[in-house]
């Protein structure tokens, strides 16, 4: 047999091959969620876009941020803390202390004991949050991650804007009496 008659074989073998595969015990689970498939993707292209406000709720998911800064010890986090609230960068700011980090920095794995601040802000507000951090944390590169908030309890997300307010509407953080 010559390579010339070799695909017409293997074309006639093919479509057998492939429905004796689709009869396979094992691969009917698989065959399953094909079928499911385009249900899925319909239920998807029929939910309301991310940006617009639930008309329930009046909450557009992803307007609320959860930030997330480490801090060497608990004074400094409770500092930083205490200045974010007080500048309405953040409605509320939780310390979750004595967690262990391990990382990689400048060529060698590093082991501290941290503080990790868990910051609730407008996502309007990261940039501003994110340059106060930086302007006074001690790290050389500090962590200042956000995750947006999708979903949650609407009076709570609600009064995280409301606290803000005034910070997202000036464009920059009010600054601190003290």
């Amino acid at each position: 047999m010559g390579w010339g008659r070799a695909p017409v074989a293997l074309l006639g073998g093919g479509v057998t091959l492939l429905v004796s595969f689709l009869w396979m015990p094992a691969l009917l689970p698989l065959a399953s969620r094909l079928v499911l498939l385009p249900r899925a993707l319909l239920s998807m292209a029929s939910a309301s876009p991310p940006s617009q406000p639930s008309p329930a709720s009046g909450y557009v998911p992803g307007s609320v941020s959860a930030a997330f800064v480490t801090c060497p010890n608990e004074k400094v986090a409770k500092e930083m803390a205490r200045a974010i609230v007080e500048k309405r960068l953040a409605a509320c700011v939780n310390l979750i202390p004595q967690m262990t980090s391990i990382y990689e920095w400048k060529g060698k794995i590093e082991e501290d004991s941290e503080v990790l601040m868990m910051i609730k802000t407008q996502s309007s507000l990261v940039p501003a949050l994110t340059e106060f951090v930086r302007s006074v944390h001690p790290y050389e590169v500090a962590e200042v991650i956000s995750l947006p908030v999708e979903q949650g309890n609407l009076p709570y997300l609600h009064w995280v804007r409301q606290v803000t307010e005034s910070a997202s509407d000036s464009g920059t953080a009010p600054s601190s009496s003290a």
